[in-house]
């Protein structure tokens, strides 16, 4: 039965990611400590005065972050303003190449396991002071260390050689059994600071990739040291190494961005015209809304969902775009609590859901349904990894009316017949767009097993740490891509994965992805295929919906692109008079 109160609810709601909120310039140099401080206050006053600078502009991609240390983030949101402020040894350009960055060139070894990238000359940290290889190496052995808990250090530092040996030598239950040592990591800066060479355990062929990623960006050793987890919490000892530098920070309200005089990089310096970028941190998308029609803001990325039928598109001429992303909105669901870790269990809640409802109702055409956990646009050696999964047919059926016989049988199978004697759920969510009606049509739609469903509304802020702590029943989750192979969804199931929220946990699974880190890629994509097998049989997690995003941008905003992984480029952006 279809919960056709859910669309009116959904057209109340608004949709929202969260931007990061830390502060950026330095805190190791008084060389420009006074040029800093000049800008910082101009920049403040004209921010204060009318939300952009007489040469920026100021968008809203969301509220704020958990955290702006590229280590320790692994929300879009955050990345936007990371992209921003920092540079990795590679970039991702506008045609989602891989161009250089902090390294001028690299060579990569005949068997695939030796990298050795080339440092730019003259490379500077925000603060003036000179960085080198020896940074790259310091971050990348940070990214391993327990100690850091980067949620993406397996997936980006897992295949460099050594790494078991530096996160302790986890047992099958992710327990050390050695003391670790993050210098194990084979991963070597020259003596000049001029040359990083990184040796892998196995070929891993978009290792050029992971360098590009915003995670593998360098931190300054001395300034994290010296101030410890609060070095990215405020403008004074934020010091980064990209074209931009935070420069005044407000919680809740903006982020400045200004040019960082010290860059040397892989963008081009002289299409980096605009003095200042001004983050608006609004989680709320009527004030966003506002802010875009006033014409302080000339882009949002959070519009209300209840104007997106009287908006026109862009490729009719309007100002709403609509632009596919690679990645799925998926709920976790608490293996590790019973009754989540009955298999059953997880099937009745999985097709109990009307995907189709929820892609096209609620969330208005802007999704699309999911029936596999890997979506459209991933490809394998044969073409696309979707069309070639389970056979060439969806791991769950289009037919809603059939899924739902079978959930309510799953539910009996489990020994909860019509939901009788099955506890409350509590399903968590923050409340921002269309996060909110999906919670109230779960509600509705578990309701029709029998089971009673609270929603539990939590704030950005504090919805990523009580998710990866397994705080919770079921969850709102979802993923995007960061690279253009299947591992990168896959791989977050795995056992001890810093971002496996679900807390999943299949000694089949976890062998099928170990066995595709081979440099066959026939072998690679063969094993990925048997693992996402295993993950949708186990009911692992429940795919919903496949991403796309939309936004408001004037026409008077030049320069900025939105690439297939949800992130903005904003470095040459400008503002056309």
């Amino acid at each position: 039965m279809k919960m056709k109160n859910i669309a009116a609810v959904a057209m109340a709601g608004c949709m929202a990611a969260s931007l990061a909120a830390c502060g950026g310039s330095a805190s190791s140099a008084a060389t420009d400590a006074s040029s800093a401080a000049s800008t910082e206050a101009a920049t403040s006053e004209a921010t204060e005065a009318t939300g952009t600078s007489a040469n920026g502009f100021t968008v809203q991609l969301g509220s704020n972050p958990e955290t702006l240390d590229p280590a320790l983030n692994n929300a879009i949101d955050a990345s936007n303003t990371l992209i921003t402020v920092f540079e990795p040894l590679l970039l991702i350009d506008e045609n989602n190449e891989v161009i250089p960055g902090q390294a001028e060139s690299y060579t990569v070894s005949d068997d695939g396991l030796v990298w050795t990238f080339t440092m730019r000359d003259g490379l500077k940290w925000s603060d003036g002071s000179d960085l080198t290889a020896k940074d790259f190496e310091y971050s990348f052995k940070r990214l391993a260390a327990p100690d850091t808990a980067a949620p993406y250090a397996e997936t980006v530092v897992g295949m460099i050689d050594g790494y078991e040996d530096a996160v302790g030598n986890p047992d099958a239950y992710g327990n050390m059994t050695t003391e670790p040592d993050f210098d194990a990591l084979n991963v070597v800066a020259s003596e000049d600071g001029k040359t990083l060479t990184v040796t892998l355990s196995y070929p891993c062929a978009y290792f050029d990739k992971l360098a590009a990623f915003a995670a593998m960006s360098p931190v300054q050793q001395a300034t994290v040291e010296a101030n410890g987890d609060a070095w990215c919490t405020q403008p004074d000892t934020y010091v980064c190494n990209g074209p931009y530098m935070i420069t005044d920070w407000v919680p809740s309200e903006r982020i400045v961005l200004s040019k960082n005089p010290n860059y040397v990089g892989g963008w081009d310096s002289s299409k980096i015209v605009s003095d200042t970028i001004t983050l608006l941190l609004l989680e709320d998308s009527s004030a966003a809304y506002a802010a875009y029609n006033s014409g302080e803001a000339q882009l949002i990325k959070d519009v209300p969902t209840d104007e997106i039928p009287s908006l026109t598109k862009a490729e009719d001429g309007g100002d709403f775009y609509v632009d596919t992303i690679l990645g799925t909105y998926y709920v976790s669901l608490n293996d590790q609590k019973e009754p989540f870790n009955d298999v059953n269990v997880r099937k009745a809640l999985s097709l109990a859901i009307d995907r189709d409802y929820v892609a096209n109702t609620i969330m208005q055409g802007t999704y699309t349904p999911a029936y596999n956990l890997v979506g459209p646009g991933i490809v394998d050696e044969n073409g696309m990894f979707y069309d070639n999964a389970n056979g060439g047919k969806t791991y769950i059926s289009e037919d809603y009316e059939a899924n739902l016989e079978a959930a309510k049988q799953a539910l009996a199978d489990a020994g909860y017949p019509n939901g009788e004697g099955f506890p409350v759920i509590e399903y968590s969510t923050n409340d921002a767009g269309y996060h909110t009606p999906v919670a109230e049509y779960l509600q509705q739609a578990w309701g029709e097993l029998g089971i009673t469903v609270n929603i539990n509304k939590v704030e950005w802020a504090s919805f990523t740490p009580l998710r990866r702590a397994g705080d919770y029943d079921a969850s709102r989750n979802g993923w995007v891509m960061d690279y253009n192979d299947p591992s990168n969804m896959i791989e977050l199931f795995t056992t001890g994965n810093g971002n496996n929220d679900g807390k999943y946990s299949s000694a089949d699974f976890d062998a099928a992805v170990e066995a595709s880190k081979v440099a066959d890629k026939s072998v690679h994509f063969q094993k990925l295929h048997e693992a996402e097998d295993i993950l949708m049989n186990d009911y692992a997690c429940i795919p919903v919906a496949y991403y796309n995003d939309f936004w408001l941008q004037s026409p008077s905003l030049k320069g900025t692109w939105h690439s297939p992984y949800g992130y903005w480029y904003l470095q040459y952006g400008y503002v056309e008079e």
